[in-house]
C-alpha cells in the first residue's frame, strides 16, 4: 500500500515543525462525540498572532492495542 501525497506532504510539516520547536500538544473537544481529545499542532506565527494547525490526536488508551499494520 503507497502513502498518498496529501499525506506525506503533511508529515514534512509536522517534521519541520519538530526540528523547529514550532509544536504543540492543545486540548480541545472533538466535534463528533463531544469528547476531550489532546491534539498535536504546528504553531505558526504571523505578526503577534499564532496559528495551530492540527495534524491528529493522541491515541487514548495502548495504541499497540488500536491499530494494526496493513496486510502484506
Amino acid at each position: 500500500m503507497s502513502i498518498p501525497d496529501h499525506a506525506r506532504t503533511n508529515f514534512q510539516t509536522l517534521l519541520n515543525a519538530a526540528t523547529s520547536g514550532d509544536l504543540a500538544l492543545m486540548e480541545t473537544t472533538e466535534v463528533a462525540t463531544g469528547e476531550t481529545r489532546y491534539v498535536i499542532c504546528a504553531v505558526g506565527r504571523e505578526g503577534d498572532d499564532y496559528m495551530l494547525t492540527p495534524f491528529g490526536h493522541l491515541a487514548d488508551g495502548n495504541p499497540f492495542e488500536l491499530y494494526r499494520p496493513p496486510e502484506a
